[in-house]
């Protein structure tokens, strides 16, 4: 990313750029501020979006010189080209005009496949994946700061347990926490408990805990929580899983003495919740995680065939894991 800020800065472009990754917000910044820098207007810009692009009219307009401009710029945003069928805009970006210049955003790519070595031959490849949460960190803090407000390191802790990695969310939930602060200077623990959005994946941590200690009345409320939220039963189930594996992964490492920095290198949570993970892996013990996750297993195999409906099916896991 600091190598296209000089591009942007000193006005030498490369051919083409291909921004990647599973982080939207960046990739979405960094195309908007290319588009601004090499185009500037709409009339030397061509976008094309999604699959099943028309690749020959792509090229057509590739060719056409730009209107009383240095340059002609073709954004291509998720095609899934990267994937499969980018072979013949591999072949042509090459031979593309020396004033045509090759924007493509993609979440996945295929590094085997032949338009990305291109992308790599002969221009800048970009991966924007999720920020470590130091960086995330120091941008909460600019957020607020550009607002005239503070937070401490402890807070900014909480508020991303709270509202999750995503970067787009993490903007919209602090433009929230702005307003909702009005004139105070600092934000609290209390201001991101009484304004900001608990996410998904920290009410089923609250209902593992739950269901770890028997309280089967809460592990249920928080259930219906989610369903009240419009969350779907089978992306809850998958969660559940998702993190009775984590669990189990956690419980392996643990039991060869393994360190907390190995555990973060190898399993996926934020490293400022792997404590939280670690205590509630302790109510566990191996034999516990194993018939969870057979238990999953089970209930996912009732909803696919048919035999119950899947809010009920998983209402029963959550009764029986809790017994």
């Amino acid at each position: 990313m600091k190598r296209i800020n000089e591009d942007i800065k000193s006005g030498n472009f490369r051919k083409l750029y291909l921004l990647c990754g599973q982080e939207a917000y960046l990739r979405i910044q960094y195309l908007n501020m290319l588009k601004d820098a090499m185009a500037g207007d709409d009339m030397n810009c061509n976008v094309y979006e999604g699959a099943g692009i028309d690749i020959p009219s792509l090229i057509d307009q590739s060719e056409t010189l730009p209107f009383f401009a240095d340059r002609r710029l073709i954004v291509i945003k998720d095609s899934g080209l990267l994937k499969e069928g980018g072979e013949q805009l591999a072949d042509y970006i090459p031979t593309a005009p020396d004033t045509t210049f090759f924007v493509i955003s993609e979440k996945d790519v295929d590094k085997r496949s032949k338009l990305y070595k291109t992308c790599q031959k002969i221009g800048m490849v970009v991966s924007m994946d999720t920020p470590d949460e130091l960086t995330l960190k120091k941008w909460i803090g600019k957020l607020l700061s550009d607002a005239g407000k503070k937070i401490t390191s402890a807070d900014a802790d909480h508020f991303l347990r709270t509202v999750g990695q995503d970067m787009f969310l993490i903007k919209n939930e602090a433009e929230k926490l702005i307003a909702y602060c009005g004139q105070k200077d600092i934000v609290t623990r209390a201001d991101i408990d009484e304004i900001c959005t608990e996410q998904i994946n920290d009410r089923v941590f609250a209902m593992i805990d739950a269901i770890s200690s028997k309280n089967q009345k809460k592990a249920l409320n928080l259930y219906y929580d989610l369903l009240a939220l419009k969350e779907s039963p089978f992306r809850i189930l998958s969660l559940i899983v998702r993190h009775f594996n984590i669990l189990l992964q956690m419980k392996e490492l643990l039991l060869k003495n393994a360190g907390k920095g190995e555990i973060v290198s190898k399993v996926p949570v934020p490293p400022f919740y792997v404590n939280d993970y670690i205590n509630q892996t302790g109510r566990f013990n191996m034999k516990e995680l194993i018939k969870a996750l057979d238990a999953c297993a089970e209930t996912d195999a009732s909803i696919k065939n048919g035999n119950l409906k899947d809010s009920l099916a998983l209402e029963i896991l959550i009764t029986e894991l809790s017994e």
